[in-house]
């Protein structure tokens, strides 16, 4: 089977993926390339604390993702752009527990600092994700 056939094959629509990155132009980027890749499931990137946070009190999400810049910024003890005065100093850690804090331990978490690894990262997670829709 080629890959166009696999890829049709994925059906992630009842999933959802809240993004945080720090570059506002390759989040809306991601958000318009990755999902038909990995069976469309709802995508919603932010790029600031005020939005991640928002989006994540305001519902459940299947799988949260650190983009690899804010891994990367992380990896480098260097502050994740975005922030606000709560989050300003927090590293990864501290936004892993917010995250299971407001979704829940069912909620897949998906880090990397390398742009070739998300793709297949973002479908592992969303194999074992719970459906939100």
């Amino acid at each position: 089977m080629n890959k166009s056939k696999q890829l049709n094959l994925l059906d992630h629509s009842k999933k959802s993926i809240l993004a945080r990155g720090c570059d506002p132009i390759m989040s809306i980027n991601a958000s318009k390339a990755i999902p038909p890749l990995i069976g469309n499931p709802k995508y919603i990137p932010t790029t600031s604390d005020n939005d991640f946070i928002e989006q994540l009190e305001s519902q459940k999400w299947s799988v949260v993702f650190f983009a690899p810049g804010a891994c990367r910024y992380n990896a480098a003890d260097q502050p994740i752009p975005g922030g606000n005065s709560k989050t300003l100093d927090w590293t990864l850690e501290q936004y892993r527990e917010l995250v299971w804090k407001t979704q829940g331990d069912q909620v897949q978490i998906v880090e990397t600092q390398d742009e070739r690894e998300t793709v297949q990262l973002l479908k592992d997670a969303l194999e074992k994700a719970r459906d939100i829709n």
